[in-house]
């Protein structure tokens, strides 16, 4: 009974057991199935801001293939089976950024969430602004640590981006370093892919974990390979997580089942400050706060500034002259006084005007180009990383290799000299020279003294007695040959007979110094003779006053005078007598200043006053700036120089006044949408140009996206309300991309109120510029106010010399210049000629000076009065060296051929020969010009000209005279030669007819003189006069 029992018991504990166990068997096989998985985060951040989205046309297209990349990724996250019996999973996400992160969806288990998450990736829209790379990865970071499976070995970032900007740019989230740093630090694996074509690659390897997660990915490409190389790249990447995966989800053995809850630890230490999170949406504006106490009695106020100077007061009456003061004792001399600290350095100056412009220089080389710019400002410290855990002490380096040593410095200035040394050991003789090659034989000189008996020579070997032959002819002298190799010392020989003295040899060179002498300290000398006498010193100080002698007694009464006195003081004037008779006529004089040097020298007399020049003014200028991210920050800087520099030109060269009442500047920089910032004068900081300018310096560069018709609108609300002239120009300065697929104002804002000039210049990928853009910028297809479009490659052509003059002529085009009339007529007919100096002393620049006077010439004799069209007729030679002399155009009565053949001209840039360019003229006149014209030769010519002299020129002009050819010589500059100026002008050597001269010789003192004022009406009115 008792066994029965006891069996009973446990077949009913063995079924409630297995009950148990049954119970809990789908528990086990849940878990068991989960831990067989190995799951793997996949978070993709991709790159759609405006370097992106605004590189190629159409816009976008590249953030499109961004898209078909990821789609074409997530449809290969395929589960896969490892031999060590576990399944790999996967779990993916995705963000897009430009400077905001947009999540597209958080970490969705694949299979199930794969067509959602592709979905959402086609769904989005690019943002195109700035490139907030760094904020971007951290996000992508954190939705990996809160959303992602346990296995912290197996997460990793696919971050797509071209890399840009490279400097100069704004990470507000601590950095693209800081961000890369971080991942790193989880054990989150990174790979950076390209979007091509220009992708900087600098900044895609700080992203990558290392150099094996950034190889060559892309996930676009212009290339025909490119479905080709996407494919390569998503192959790649997943390849490699496989590996990874199953390296780390089959490297550790099966895990026992988990055993029972032991007991609650000790609490741990307090961890590690975390990092700053994201920066959060701005809150909304708090409550109004409510007053304030009242505030303290205030404290007395500073002294003001120092008032403006007072009216000059009326001259003060003279005082009377004071006693004359007692002489002063000769002060004693004080003492040095201590040197003062040194002072503070002064401001800058402001800019000076304009020095008298120099003569011409020769035309110089090409320059070199410039030094290096200076190492940059270091930048700001960075916050102090996390301490790392200490290594092991490596192992000490090889020495290594001995540098080369470096190039040699500059000689330092020269220093004081040093205190004298103590005298050194005398050095040993130096090695005795080679001997140099015998001079020519000099003059015979005086005998010398004898010379020391010298050594007496080796002796010979004695030779045997020869036969005696016959006396043979005397051979030439030969050739000194070359010395030969020394022989051996021969045998002792017999003494021979004594030699003839010989020839005095020449001083010896001066022997050693000799040993030091030891001998002993002589007896002291007889002293010396009495020396001469010295010069007499320097006067004494005067001596003092003496004191006041007593009053003496009166003198005895002199002699009388018979003499008279001296005469009296002349008397007053007298009064006027009658007018005598009228004198006879005086010769008649010479004739008056005609109507040009009245003119003339109204403008002399007038040169600084407004009206003597043509003015450009008052004229508002709009600059309208780009300062989106594909500008990069080097061109930005160029383009705030550029503004600058056409404001300083305008000023100096076209004398424009900007300031209150005349002209006025404003700038308006942009990007995207409600980024625009004004600088204008007006501002309340802004008083002056000088102010402008700096503020103008201080635009910091926005890089963000591109809304240029925005902008344009802006300018016309915000700026042109406050700049009501009537002249005004608005130059803009774009890459010729504007997003219009998001900004769609138009970008003919500007055409109603002003002329616009569109600025396109390649961006930082060396794009051109689009032109569609900014034709409409320009309004080149409205015809009522049609603008000037311009193309550059880059930025630094906006700093050329040519280019700065294109812009300010064309913001000058409509000057105004004071109306001067001198009219000029011709009764008869008229060859005239221009012979035009095209040497080298003129110079290039001064030439096209001159080519712009010439065309005024011409004009005024083809228009002036006369009695048929071809009457007058002008011809134009330039000349430089003998055979340089070349007819530009051959006796012509039609402006527009004349002025496009003076248009044409070329610098020859040679040598100097006025005669043989008048002999040219001269034989000009006889093949090609009118019997009954008169013929008259304007010589641009200082007098100076190679290897000639006033005779010369003499003979040359009495040629032209004898054809019937009347010379007029224009000099420019103060280095002319007198004597052949005056040969040139008369014919004569000798007897200068200094009325002719005047009448025939002009004179300026440098080339602009040429184009100022009437000079040109002058020198015409004198040629064209009978």
């Amino acid at each position: 009974m008792i066994l029965q029992d006891f069996v009973f018991t446990l077949l009913l504990l063995a079924g409630f057991l297995g009950g148990e166990s049954w119970a809990q068997r789908p528990e086990i096989t849940s878990r068991v199935a989960n831990t067989e998985d190995c799951p793997v985060d996949l978070f993709f951040v991709l790159d759609t801001s405006e370097s992106v989205a605004l590189r190629v046309k159409p816009f976008g297209d590249l953030v499109s293939q961004v898209k078909d990349f990821t789609n074409r990724f997530i449809d290969k996250l395929t589960s896969r089976y490892y031999r060590c019996d576990r399944n790999l999973v996967w779990n993916a996400g995705a963000l897009h950024y430009s400077d905001e992160v947009v999540l597209i969806k958080s970490l969705t288990s694949m299979p199930s969430g794969q067509n959602e998450l592709k979905n959402r990736v086609s769904a989005v829209n690019y943002i195109g602004k700035g490139t907030y790379t760094d904020c971007a990865i951290k996000r992508g970071i954190e939705e990996l640590l809160i959303g992602g499976s346990h296995h912290k070995e197996n997460k990793y970032l696919i971050v797509v981006t071209d890399g840009h900007p490279l400097e100069g740019y704004k990470e507000p989230c601590g950095g693209l370093d800081d961000a890369a740093n971080e991942a790193k630090h989880l054990g989150i694996k990174v790979f950076s892919v390209a979007i091509s074509p220009n992708h900087l690659d600098q900044r895609l390897n700080i992203i990558a974990t290392d150099h094996a997660y950034r190889r060559n990915f892309t996930a676009t490409s212009l290339k025909p390979t490119r479905e080709l190389d996407v494919e390569e790249t998503i192959n790649t990447i997943i390849d490699m997580i496989k590996v990874n995966t199953e390296q780390s989800c089959c490297s550790f053995e099966c895990q026992p089942p988990r055993g029972l809850l032991g007991p609650p630890g000790d609490a741990g230490n307090e961890g590690e400050r975390g990092k700053p999170g994201l920066p959060g949406q701005k809150g909304e504006a708090g409550d109004p706060g409510r007053p304030g106490d009242m505030g303290p009695v205030g404290y007395q106020g500073m002294k003001g500034d120092k008032g403006s100077r007072g009216e000059k007061g009326s001259r003060g009456a003279k005082g009377a002259k004071g006693e004359k003061g007692r002489r002063g004792i000769d002060g004693i001399d004080g003492m040095k006084g201590e040197a003062g600290y040194p002072g503070l350095p002064g401001c800058k100056g402001s800019p000076g005007f304009d020095g008298a412009q120099g003569p011409p220089g020769p035309k110089g080389d090409p320059g070199a180009y410039g030094p290096k710019g200076g190492k940059g400002e270091p930048g700001d410290d960075g916050k102090p990383g996390r301490q790392g855990i200490p290594g092991s002490p490596g192992e000490k380096g090889a020495a290594g290799n001995q540098g080369e040593p470096g190039p040699a410095g500059e000689m330092g200035d020269e220093g004081a000299p040093g205190p004298d040394g103590p005298t050194g050991e005398r050095g040993s003789n130096g090695e005795r020279g080679a001997l140099g090659s015998p001079g020519d034989r000099g003059p015979r000189g005086e005998p010398g003294e004898p010379g020391p008996p010298g050594d007496q020579g080796r002796e010979g070997p004695l030779g045997p007695p020869g036969d005696q032959g016959e006396a043979g002819p005397p051979g030439p002298k030969g050739y000194r040959g070359d010395d030969g190799p020394r022989g051996n010392e021969g045998p002792k020989g017999l003494p021979g007979a004594p030699g003839l003295p010989g020839d005095l040899g020449l001083m010896g060179e001066r022997g050693e110094d000799g040993p030091p002498g030891n001998g002993t300290i002589g007896f002291t000398g007889a002293p010396g003779q009495q020396g001469d006498r010295g010069d007499p010193g320097i006067n004494g100080t005067k001596g003092y006053v003496g004191p006041k002698g007593d009053e003496g007694e009166a003198g005895d009464p002199g002699n009388d005078n018979p003499n008279p006195g001296p005469m009296g003081i002349k008397g007053a004037k007298g009064h006027r007598g009658p007018e005598g008779r009228p004198g006879p006529a005086g010769p008649v004089g010479p004739p008056g200043p005609d109507e040009c040097e009245i003119l003339d020298i109204i403008m002399k007399m007038c040169f600084l006053c407004p009206a003597a020049e043509c003015t450009c003014g008052p004229v508002d200028l709009l600059f309208v700036l780009d300062s989106s991210e594909s500008i990069g920050l080097q061109n930005f800087q160029i383009a705030k120089d550029f503004i600058i520099k056409v404001i300083d030109r305008l000023s100096k060269d076209e004398r424009v006044k900007f300031e209150p009442g005349e002209s006025r500047v404003g700038v308006v920089q942009y990007s995207h949408d409600n980024t625009q910032e004004l600088v204008a004068m007006g501002d309340a900081n802004i008083d002056n140009i000088g102010a402008l300018k700096q503020a103008i310096k201080n635009l910091n560069w926005i890089a963000g996206g591109t809304y240029t018709g925005e902008a344009l609108q802006f300018t016309k609300d915000n700026l042109l309300r406050r700049f009501t002239s009537d002249k005004r120009v608005a130059i803009v300065i774009t890459d010729g991309r504007s997003d219009t697929l998001r900004d769609p104002t138009p970008l003919s804002s500007l055409c109603d109120v002003t002329p616009v000039v569109s600025l396109g210049i390649g961006d930082i990928f060396r794009n051109p510029p689009n032109p569609d853009h900014l034709n409409d910028i320009a309004c080149l297809s409205r015809p009522t106010r049609p603008g000037l479009s311009i193309q550059r490659d880059n930025y630094a052509e906006l700093l050329d010399d040519t280019f700065l003059q294109n812009i300010t002529s064309y913001v000058c085009q409509e000057k105004k210049c004071p109306d001067y009339t001198c009219p000029i007529t011709f009764s008869g007919l008229a060859d005239i000629t221009l012979l035009v100096d095209s040497s080298t002393s003129v110079g290039s620049k001064n030439f096209e000076t001159t080519k712009k006077f010439v065309k005024r010439l011409a004009e005024r004799f083809l228009e002036a009065g006369k009695p048929a069209d071809d009457s007058v007729r002008v011809s134009v030679v330039q000349y430089s060296g003998r055979n340089q002399q070349k007819v530009e155009a051959q006796f012509q009565h039609n402006y527009t051929v004349i002025a496009k053949a003076i248009d044409n001209m070329e610098f020859i840039n040679d040598a100097t020969d006025v005669n043989a360019a008048l002999r040219y003229v001269t034989g000009l006149y006889q093949r090609s010009s009118r019997a009954a014209a008169k013929k008259r030769v304007l010589v641009f010519s200082d007098g100076n000209s190679q290897g000639i002299t006033a005779r010369a020129i003499e003979r040359a002009v009495q040629e032209a005279q004898q054809a019937g050819i009347e010379i007029y010589v224009l000099a420019v500059g103060s280095q002319a030669n007198e004597p052949n100026i005056r040969v040139l002008v008369t014919g004569k050597s000798a007897d200068y007819d200094v009325v002719y001269g005047e009448r025939h010789l002009f004179r300026v003192p440098d080339y602009s003189s040429l184009l100022r004022g009437v000079f040109y009406q002058t020198v015409s009115r004198k040629i064209a006069v009978d």
